[in-house]
């Protein structure tokens, strides 16, 4: 592609990751902490889509200046930019429409499928924040789990506990709750994942969301895939939920 073709691309590629740094979308790909470096990073494709434009349209106006002082014999630097140049396949064009696509429609996040063929990542946290000493809590589902599994449900034990998450079944059709985990981006998710027993809805559909309440049991189970630890929760009650704006769960490595 040529430059005038190339800061094109840049340009539409700039605006696609302000696009998705100012709204939702970014969160789909990347955790939200990097927002800034998407903004920069479409900020700079921008400009430098600009600045190109401009030093060709400048490069162009003293080719022209020169021609029209009779200057007509160019040289082989000249021959790039004049009326004779290589025409390049308009076909090359079709590597733009990934990016529309990249506007247009947000990818689905990742979800049971994905989590169902990949061992739990369940990490020790460094440590935990101080619980209130009484009343229901609301914990992020890898926090529950990492206090579940490593502090042994130490302050869990007879509160009411409300985590969210997305249902995965396994081949036997054993319900999880599941939070998908980020180290950067989507392409490094791994899942998190509590197992559910007591009062279980008759009917789940995976990758459904749902909001559970219950409390802490010391019933565990190991991942089947690399065999790591898998609480689980004793449902009271649980009710289906919108899909949250960021469907992936990054306090588990904080």
């Amino acid at each position: 592609m040529n430059r005038q073709a190339q800061s094109a691309v840049l340009f539409v590629l700039g605006a696609a990751l302000l696009h998705a740094g100012l709204t939702d979308l970014y969160l789909r790909y990347v955790k939200a902490g990097l927002r800034p470096l998407v903004l920069a990073a479409g900020v700079v494709l921008i400009a430098t889509a600009l600045a190109t434009t401009w030093y060709e349209w400048r490069h162009k106006r003293r080719a022209d200046s020169l021609e029209g002082h009779g200057h007509e014999n160019h040289g082989p630097e000249d021959d790039d930019h004049g009326d004779h140049s290589h025409r390049e396949p308009r076909v090359s064009w079709l590597l733009v429409l990934p990016l529309f696509a990249l506007i247009l429609v947000a990818p689905p996040a990742l979800g049971s499928y994905s989590a169902m063929r990949t061992g739990t990542a369940l990490q020790q946290a460094y440590g935990y924040q101080k619980l209130p000493a009484s009343g229901p809590l609301r914990l992020g589902l890898a926090d529950y789990a990492g206090r579940a599994v490593y502090e042994h449900g130490r302050g869990l034990a007879g509160r009411q506990i409300t985590i969210t998450g997305f249902v995965a079944l396994d081949h036997s059709g054993a319900p999880y709750l599941v939070r998908m985990a980020l180290n950067c981006c989507a392409a490094d998710a791994q899942p998190v994942k509590v197992g559910l027993t007591g009062q279980v809805p008759p009917v789940l559909r995976p990758d459904g969301w749902l909001q559970v309440t219950g409390t802490y049991t010391g019933k565990r189970t190991k991942d089947s895939v690399n065999g790591g630890p898998i609480p689980y929760l004793r449902v009271t009650a649980a009710k289906p939920v919108p899909t949250p704006s960021d469907p992936y769960d990054e306090t588990w490595n904080n």
